[in-house]
């Protein structure tokens, strides 16, 4: 131990760099004061919290603990020196526990992997040594690297050495009139990722009102920008983009609002239409935005109500008719006609009653009917179909009435396997004869042909008809009964 620690004074001492002194003497003292610095900077590099166990040198040859290594040359520098300086002599618990045995392995030779005292170099050989590259961690980046960030660019050396790939820092840019300069040099070279990158910059260096009232009178950068948010999704910042900027074409608004479309999540697509009810359309597209925005928030509300009774089997309507889909999302006449068979006789304060969808949605007489009268008539509902084609005067008296006329009535009564006496109700209110005559004849309302034949007074039509009934029937004694008082009328 005691020739190893001798070896190893013998190195330090006879290294080729001296420490420096004013007095530019050959002090053995500084000598010794500057390798002890350089051991304790390396000291901070390395991994010591395992070093009672085998580790492999950075060459893969199985060695002690480099801390272990460093704590003994230490030791051997220091201990010449009749406890002059005790720093070097102070550590944790873990170094006084390391066994005391010879090393074999010197500071220069774990860094380049090593294991003879023979092959001692001092500590600047090692360090610059090219083969030792593989080994020794780098201590510091060469000055070098740090040229393009620490440089004083400016502006347009700035994008020239962005168009040429080179990394350039932005941040020494903190004026808004040099942020201003750089994104015009950015536009002027007519490189569409330069300015974005730039314009990445200024988005989050600037506040949004600064950046939209700089960019209006910079149109390619502000079109660049546009771009670049409707690719990353941005959808709320391009949104007070193009509320803020009104003269867009209203196609780019359109785009934007089509957007919507690609929203999967029911409550993000309500928080996007409600930002582009702001956008400047004209009057009729903001009033249809607010309107789908609107009915939206009521789809959200009465699904969440209905999956609930469902769930609960609360409701009868939705044991007997389980709903085969989500109202979400789906358009206003579906809506309405979801609302007419669920939720048909709810009074008007509820956001799920028809009457209220009618109002809020300004939705017309005819559409309305037409809607709950298909709704109602696939339930089989025929007391709410006679309250719903019923009117009342202001005398009190009431009376059938048909907005959309009650040959399309028949048609969708029909469609529903309505019964024949409901079917000839509706068609005798038909005022078109010869239409009257058809759907009467198409959909076998024999009492409705035999009435009308009977009023037009056409015995052959009447005669020729009586074929087409069953024998013995009800409707052939009534045709028996027309012709016998035509005939009588008419000899009288």
């Amino acid at each position: 131990m005691s020739r190893v620690r001798a070896d190893e004074e013998e190195y330090w001492h006879s290294s080729k760099f001296r420490a420096f002194t004013f007095d530019d003497e050959d002090d053995e003292l500084s000598q010794l004061k500057e390798s002890k610095r350089a051991v304790n900077s390396l000291r901070d590099i390395v991994d010591d919290d395992d070093d009672d166990l085998e580790r492999v040198s950075w060459s893969g040859e199985p060695v002690g603990s480099i801390s272990w290594s460093i704590k003994e040359t230490v030791s051997g520098s220091t201990g010449s020196l009749d406890g002059r300086d005790s720093s070097l002599q102070k550590g944790s618990s873990s170094y006084a526990a390391l066994p005391k045995q010879a090393s074999s392995y010197s500071l220069s030779s774990l860094f380049k992997g090593r294991n003879k005292l023979s092959s001692f170099q001092s500590l600047s050989d090692a360090l610059t040594d090219t083969g030792v590259k593989s080994y020794a961690p780098e201590l510091r980046r060469p000055k070098a690297e740090y040229k393009d960030y620490s440089s004083d660019w400016s502006p347009k050396d700035t994008v020239r050495r962005m168009q040429r790939g080179k990394v350039c820092s932005l941040e020494r840019f903190r004026s808004l009139q040099d942020k201003l300069v750089l994104l015009d040099e950015a536009v002027a070279g007519h490189d569409g990722n330069v300015i974005t990158a730039v314009l990445i910059f200024l988005k989050r260096t600037l506040r949004r009102e600064i950046l939209f009232r700089e960019l209006e009178v910079r149109q390619v950068a502000l079109c660049h920008l546009i771009h670049f948010l409707r690719e990353t999704g941005e959808q709320k910042f391009l949104l007070d983009l193009l509320r803020t900027h009104c003269f867009f074409p209203l196609s780019l608004q359109l785009s934007q609002y089509r957007e919507h479309l690609n929203i999967q999540d029911v409550e993000k697509r309500r928080e996007f239409l409600k930002g582009c009810i702001g956008l400047p359309f004209s009057a009729e597209d903001t009033s249809h935005i607010q309107d789908h925005y609107t009915l939206l928030e009521r789809q959200i509300i009465i699904e969440a109500n209905d999956r609930h009774l469902e769930m609960a089997g609360q409701s009868e309507l939705f044991r007997k008719y389980p709903r085969k889909a989500s109202i979400l999302n789906m358009p206003l006449v579906t809506t309405l006609f979801y609302s007419c068979f669920y939720h048909y006789t709810e009074a008007e304060g509820m956001f799920s009653s028809p009457t209220n969808l009618k109002k809020t949605f300004k939705i017309p007489d005819k559409q309305y009917v037409l809607t709950a009268l298909a709704a109602r008539a696939k339930l089989r509902a025929w007391g709410d179909v006679d309250a719903l084609l019923t009117t009342k005067n202001w005398l009190g008296y009431t009376k059938k009435k048909a907005p959309i006329g009650f040959h399309r009535v028949v048609e969708i009564l029909q469609r529903n396997n309505a019964p024949v006496q409901v079917l000839q109700e509706y068609v005798r209110l038909v005022e078109d004869v010869e239409t009257r005559l058809n759907l009467a004849t198409k959909y076998k309302c024999h009492d409705v042909v035999i009435e009308t034949y009977r009023d037009l007074k056409d015995r052959i039509q009447l005669t020729a008809y009586k074929s087409k009934v069953e024998r013995g029937s009800a409707e052939e004694e009534k045709i028996h009964s027309i012709l016998s008082n035509m005939v009588r009328n008419a000899y009288s």
